[in-house]
């Protein structure tokens, strides 16, 4: 089984930046798992937001969130990182962090996906 665990969110203003982590753990997990976060609005459908391939090389990303929005990885401690930089109230939600084993499937398809964190929830307001 493999567990994920987001955590760094919070209230922030118009223009401030954040640093999200997912942690992964279990027995079974190992470094072949693309990863991806997604995020939730109130009242909206879980969306895509950005996606790492399992060497770290390519990435995916949502056109709302390119060029502010940064994900990369660390294989050896096992974590992924969303950097999430000049913030718009419209980036307010639960921000879930997701496993898919050697990448099958669509990276922006939630249904692609083997395993979910919890969420961590990040509120942009004045």
């Amino acid at each position: 089984q493999v567990q994920l665990v987001e955590s760094g969110g919070g209230l922030v203003r118009p223009g401030d930046s954040r640093r999200l982590t997912c942690a992964a753990n279990g027995r079974t997990f190992d470094t072949y798992y693309d990863m991806a976060w997604f995020r939730q609005a109130p009242g909206k459908e879980r969306e895509f937001v950005a996606a790492i391939g399992y060497t770290g090389g390519t990435t995916w990303f949502h056109d709302s969130v390119k060029g502010r929005f940064i994900i990369s990885r660390d294989n050896a401690e096992k974590t992924v990182i969303l950097q999430v930089n000049s913030l718009k109230p419209e980036d307010t939600a639960v921000y879930y962090c997701a496993a898919n084993h050697l990448g099958r499937g669509s990276r922006r398809d939630e249904t692609s996906y083997d395993y979910w964190g919890r969420g961590t929830q990040v509120t942009v307001s004045s």
